[in-house]
This record gives C-alpha cells, structure tokens and sequence, in this order.
C-alpha cells in the first residue's frame, strides 16, 4: 500500500510516531492491584492542510482480572456496574486486541514506526495499559512502553488550566459533564484538546521540519 500524503503528514509531524489518545475507567488508582474496566482508543489523522483531527475511535469493556481490587468510590465516580449484563465486557487480553489492532492498522498505512499515548495525566493510562499487557502476555502492543503526551501538562501551558473540563471549555470547545468518566468521551475530548492545542502551535509557530 502507498502512502498517501495526508498520512505521511501525521509521520513527519511527530518524528514518525503516531499519537493515539487512550482513557481508561478503573476499579481504583493501582495499576498493579487494581480493576481495568474500560478502555477507548481515538486515532487521529492529518488533513490536507496538515492539521490533525479525531478520525476513529474504538473501545471495549473489560472484565476484572482475577483477583483484581475494585473501590466503590471508584465506580461512584465512572458510574460502572462490572457486572451488569448489558456491559458485554472482555478479558484484558481480548480487549487489547480489540483496541490495538486498529492501531497497529493504523501504522502499517502512515508508516509510523511506534505508537505514542496521549493521555490526560497519561502515566496513568499508560500504566494501566502496561499492566494489563503485562498480566495477559500481550505480544504486539503497538505503544511505546514509556514515552506519552500529556494534555495535562500541555493545557497548562496553553490555556493555564489542568483539569480537563476547564481545559477543555478554555479552548471553546463543548463539555458535558453528565458524560464525563465515561472512557470513550474522555478519550474524545481528549482527542479534541489535543488537536486543539497542537494545531494552534503549527498556525502560530509553524509546523517543525521533518526530522526523517
């Protein structure tokens, strides 16, 4: 397959590794302890004027590992119930699979050599994704096992805001907060601040050099 321009765009941007924003919805604040219970994964895509954007999104609920801690306070802030039949949730193993293979796609046609969270507060998101690839013996995780974009941080610098409803509003764009804690909305509005923020650097600043 050839690469198309507006995906070796995304590749030069970014020093060819390709952002996807990743939430996850948690039985609590351990990664090592505690329950991944739902996962979302936003790709983004360039346009053809080089900006990038929310182009796909891709989530599953996921089943508690065995023996894995769930606070009540935890589920009263995401509002899961884990084991409510409706929620159709998957071992960890299955549910990466279903979110990384899209990415793994993903870099196949930009030709982006590694993955890269964008998470708010994304170390910890990346440790929850670690630990449960960890636990499964997950063999083809496409993100690099270390190295993030934290919106938190980069909302603080843009807008002078941390949280991401405030960062999110300061950047005029939409909050719902009745949505909020779910995986998929963050990950969008994530997505959406993300976008935001690095597109309004490239139109202020330019877009850097392509690096190879």
């Amino acid at each position: 397959m050839s690469l198309s321009a507006k995906n070796l765009s995304i590749r030069a941007r970014f020093r060819a590794f390709l952002p996807v924003v990743i939430d996850v919805e948690t039985g609590g604040l351990n990664c090592e302890t505690d329950a991944l219970l739902q996962l979302a994964a936003v790709i983004l895509r360039c346009d053809e004027r080089g900006r990038i954007y929310p182009a796909e999104t891709h989530s599953c609920h996921v089943e508690a590992f065995e023996g894995a801690r769930i606070d009540p306070k935890a589920l009263e802030l995401n509002g899961i119930v884990p084991d409510h039949p409706l929620r159709m949730a998957v071992p960890e193993r299955e549910a990466l699979q279903k979110v990384f293979q899209p990415v793994r796609q993903e870099l196949r046609e930009t030709g982006c050599n590694r993955a890269v969270l964008v998470g708010h507060n994304a170390f910890f998101d990346l440790g929850f994704v670690n630990a449960a690839v960890n636990r499964s013996g997950y063999k083809r995780n496409p993100f690099h096992p270390f190295s993030s974009f934290d919106t938190g941080t980069l909302a603080g610098l843009a807008f002078g805001q941390t949280v991401l409803a405030k960062a999110v509003q300061a950047a005029g764009l939409e909050w719902d907060a009745s949505e909020a804690h779910s995986a998929i909305y963050d990950a969008e509005k994530t997505a959406d601040l993300f976008c935001a923020i690095v597109n309004r650097w490239d139109e202020a600043v330019g877009r850097p050099a392509p690096t190879g």
